[in-house]
């Protein structure tokens, strides 16, 4: 399917932010809010984790199984919110979310801590994936890339919490607090849902059969890459990512003959509008996972306090969230450029990090401002592209699949995250992330993770730049 377009009429944020629509706005921030912020304070927590419970071989695994359990939870959401209507579901994915921070609260080695990331990520999941389906059902068409950016610019100022409630307890050597913190705040957040939620969505049609097959392959394609990094031989670690290859392309195969499927038709056929969107979308995600590694790199090379690392770390995601702000404003040629040029700061930012966080020792402030401007590049080259793709994606789609499309965008963003993160902890621990005690080893992992994010900046460019040749040439 190909189609080209221009938003329709002007779409105001007033809109978005007060009257009919304030209610439901208010509570997928709060939702985003929430996901957000533990996802934060776990990684600034994360080295201290490390260094009381051991587990360091196990790094990328917190952030793997975590957004693996969410993308299988995303795919019931459908089911979910069909049965038992929006505020509930949002209930049950709180509790669940709940139940988790508490098994991590309390773990006493690294696979009990694994064990409770995983139930956090399954209350995550569902509640991520809720609050981007409900844009398509609780905003009309020409607000939903305003409703995207909110949920993005939400993300980005619940970063500057995150580092502080994660900092402040790791700073004490109480991350513990950190996971049982969100316990009364998961609380508050359900008794709000139940105020100021509409009944939105509770008279959907029966949601679609679950794509296990797929789900089975996606998440085989994510283990054997996490498998693979645990490994102590290259040649092993290459059989995992060789299987993740071959199951990536059985997903795909089965997603284009299947009768049930995870994505929109046409989303996994190469070439296609929609597979180029996605294909840009994971490729800029895939490079997110600069944000997960920093703090360790910035406590351990720089000598950093947890604190200030998380912030560093986090301007990533601040830098993502205001620059799809406002970018989310363009439309026609200025929308397109800003989808070809998103990967080319991301590359620069990349680059820049493989050169700079090696160089190790008690960062000054000249280093650390531009370790700090490296990590604002890599977050505003993925906001500069991504309420166009997210848009992109749900005009490219049917409009009797337009449910499976906004699920899909949350599940392609969250394996995206997940599959890198398992490649970089692979790339890492080949290189010397794994080896405790030695700078030199640990440099020398920061420059292979964050050349690997420079290539996958590069591929990003080259399929953002066909996404939008396949564009013009279809207006002409």
């Amino acid at each position: 399917m190909t189609a080209t377009f221009e938003q329709s009429g002007e779409a105001r944020w007033s809109e978005v932010l007060w009257g009919a629509h304030a209610s439901v706005s208010a509570v997928l921030a709060g939702g985003i809010i929430l996901h957000a912020i533990n996802i934060n304070i776990s990684a600034t927590m994360l080295p201290s984790i490390v260094s009381e419970i051991g587990g360091q071989a196990l790094y990328a695994w917190n952030s793997s199984l975590f957004t693996l359990a969410a993308i299988l939870s995303a795919a019931v959401t459908g089911k979910i919110l069909n049965r038992l209507g929006a505020r509930l579901s949002f209930a049950v994915s709180g509790v669940v979310f709940a139940l988790g921070s508490l098994i991590t609260a309390a773990a006493p080695d690294m696979p009990v801590m694994l064990f409770g990331r995983f139930i956090q990520g399954i209350g995550g999941g569902i509640m991520f994936t809720l609050c981007y389906a409900m844009i398509v059902f609780a905003y009309p068409e020409r607000l939903w890339s305003r409703a995207v950016a909110l949920l993005s610019g939400t993300w980005g100022i619940a970063m500057l919490f995150g580092p502080a409630i994660g900092g402040m307890f790791a700073e004490y050597d109480f991350w513990r607090g950190g996971f049982a913190s969100l316990i009364p705040v998961t609380i508050i957040y359900t008794v709000l849902i139940w105020r100021l939620l509409p009944q939105v969505g509770d008279d959907l049609p029966p949601a679609a059969p679950i794509a296990f097959g797929q789900l089975a392959l996606l998440a085989g394609a994510v283990l054997a890459v996490s498998a693979g990094s645990l490994a102590t031989f290259p040649l092993v670690a290459a059989a995992g990512v060789a299987l993740s290859v071959v199951l990536v392309l059985a997903l795909m195969r089965r997603e284009n003959t299947a009768d049930i499927r995870l994505f929109p038709r046409g989303a996994m056929q190469p070439g296609s509008p929609l597979f180029l969107s996605f294909a840009v979308m994971s490729l800029l995600i895939f490079c997110v996972n600069a944000e997960f590694f920093m703090p360790f790199y910035l406590q351990r090379l720089h000598g950093l306090s947890p604190l200030l690392a998380g912030y560093i770390a986090a301007l990533v995601s601040i830098g993502w969230s205001s620059a799809e702000v406002y970018s989310a404003r363009f439309t026609g040629v200025a929308m397109h450029r800003t989808v070809v040029t998103g990967p080319v700061v991301m590359l620069a930012g990349t680059l820049l990090l493989a050169i700079a966080t090696p160089m190790y020792g008690s960062a000054g402030t000249a280093l650390a401002a531009v370790l700090s401007f490296a990590l604002i590049l890599v977050g505003a080259g993925i906001g500069m592209s991504w309420p166009h793709l997210n848009t992109f994606a749900l005009q490219f789609t049917d409009v009797s699949e337009k449910e499976n499309a906004a699920s899909a965008l949350s599940t392609i963003q969250m394996f995206a995250v997940s599959f890198g993160t398992a490649v970089a902890g692979l790339v890492a621990n080949l290189s010397g992330f794994n080896t405790r005690n030695d700078l030199d080893a640990t440099a020398n992992s920061s420059i292979w993770l964050f050349a690997t994010f420079a290539v996958m900046a590069v591929l990003a460019a080259v399929v953002g730049r066909s996404l939008i040749a396949t564009q013009r040439g279809a207006s002409r």
